[in-house]
């Protein structure tokens, strides 16, 4: 699908709109989020001329369209299923540039990879509030792409990893880091397998997710202010340490994994406690596409305990 040039005044949503364009043979599930996260940035920075409108209208049609084709794919009619695949995602491509540059494998490459993840993580705002882990994810690779980006740009040779006095805001912010994305890098998502993690502890949300519809013209047009506006950053993070495991666990130290859960009877689960028994369940299936059985195993146990006492 076509779309119109975005103009200046919506530049902030333009990274987005690239990403989704770089995902629409690749990965729909990305391309179908980036482009709505740009709508809810853009209907907020409109200020509602006919380019802009334009834009935001062809955006608009395009996310219907894709809706209606792909109404089997959970990960487009689902928030938990879209979070998870878009977590997964940013957290691969995360990890891939992290082993790059610790390995001092510079490149274009690695920009686009800290960048593209950095992007991502904004799109995850689209369900909530991020995590710390994820907080400090973005912050990391947008400083680290905007840092090598301008080494490479300078003819200097970048420092690998975090650098001893983590400060990052020093060697460029988030304006130098929208830079490196012009880099246009081939595809460093499929280039390397990363390492396997460690999901954090999940946390219940206040409120169980909805299925998220784009609007219709009208109702945007006329009411832009219910659009959730994307929140600003928060913290510096720290240095990045990527979970290595050890393997599958060892028969001695199994029977420490499996633990008997007794079911209470009559025992009532709350809605924040289904999403959250359902974190624990997707992080368990993030964990079994690294091969990471054991973080697997303990996933799934802490949902089969929510599920059947009521309490962690």
């Amino acid at each position: 699908m076509e779309f119109p040039p975005c103009p200046p005044s919506l530049k902030s949503i333009q990274h987005f709109l690239k990403l989704a364009q770089e995902h629409d043979t690749r990965d729909l599930v990305i391309a179908y989020w980036a482009r709505l996260y740009a709508l809810q940035v853009g209907l907020k920075a409109s200020t509602q001329t006919g380019e802009e409108t334009k834009l935001l209208l062809a955006i608009m049609d395009c996310l219907e369209q894709v809706k209606k084709q792909h109404a089997d794919n959970e990960a487009v009619t689902n928030e938990v299923a879209a979070q998870a695949h878009i977590e997964n995602y940013a957290l691969k491509l995360f990890l891939y540039a992290d082993k790059q540059d610790r390995e001092e494998n510079f490149g274009k490459n690695v920009v686009k990879a800290f960048y593209s993840s950095g992007v991502l993580y904004d799109i995850l705002q689209t369900f909530g509030e991020l995590s710390e882990e994820a907080l400090h994810n973005r912050k990391y690779a947008k400083w680290k792409a905007a840092y090598i980006h301008n080494c490479l740009k300078n003819g200097e040779t970048p420092i690998p990893g975090p650098l001893p006095d983590d400060d990052e805001t020093e060697l460029g912010g988030e304006e130098n880091a929208n830079a490196s994305a012009d880099a246009s890098p081939e595809d460093a998502a499929g280039a390397a397998a990363p390492p396997p993690f460690q999901p954090e502890e999940p946390q219940a949300p206040s409120s169980p997710p909805s299925n998220v519809t784009p609007p219709t013209a009208e109702e945007v047009l006329n009411n832009p202010n219910k659009l959730p506006s994307p929140p600003e950053d928060e913290e510096k993070p720290g240095g990045f340490e990527p979970y290595v495991p050890t393997g599958q666990p060892h028969p001695a130290t199994a029977a420490t994994i499996y633990q008997p859960i007794v079911p209470v009877a009559g025992v009532q689960i709350t809605p924040d406690q289904m999403i959250t028994a359902q974190k624990y369940c997707k992080y368990a299936g993030s964990a079994l596409n690294y091969d990471d059985v054991k973080t697997a195993i303990e996933n799934l146990q802490k949902a089969l305990k929510l599920l059947s006492t009521g309490s962690e």
